[in-house]
């Protein structure tokens, strides 16, 4: 939500949405979990529109779904646990 380069970020309500999204796309994948790779899968479709890019960022090119895949990048995949 917070993001040098934005200028308005996902609402809460967005976040929700995009909660159940994932759960319906691992539904349609037979699982009743959400994976790492369907967040990153869903994240750009999903998210891109919902945001807002500061007026420098869009003057230097910078789209909401650059914003995404940076923050993507940045965030590390949780490892499973160890039984």
């Amino acid at each position: 939500r917070a993001h040098p380069q934005l200028e308005l970020g996902m609402s809460p309500r967005a976040t929700l949405s995009f909660l159940r999204i994932a759960r319906v796309w691992a539904a349609m994948r037979d699982r009743d979990y959400a994976t790492p790779d369907d967040v990153k899968a869903l994240a750009v479709p999903v998210l891109a529109h919902r945001l807002l890019v500061t007026p420098e960022a869009d003057l230097q090119g910078v789209t909401a779904a650059d914003v995404v895949a940076d923050v993507l990048d940045s965030v590390p995949v949780p490892r499973p646990r160890s039984a």
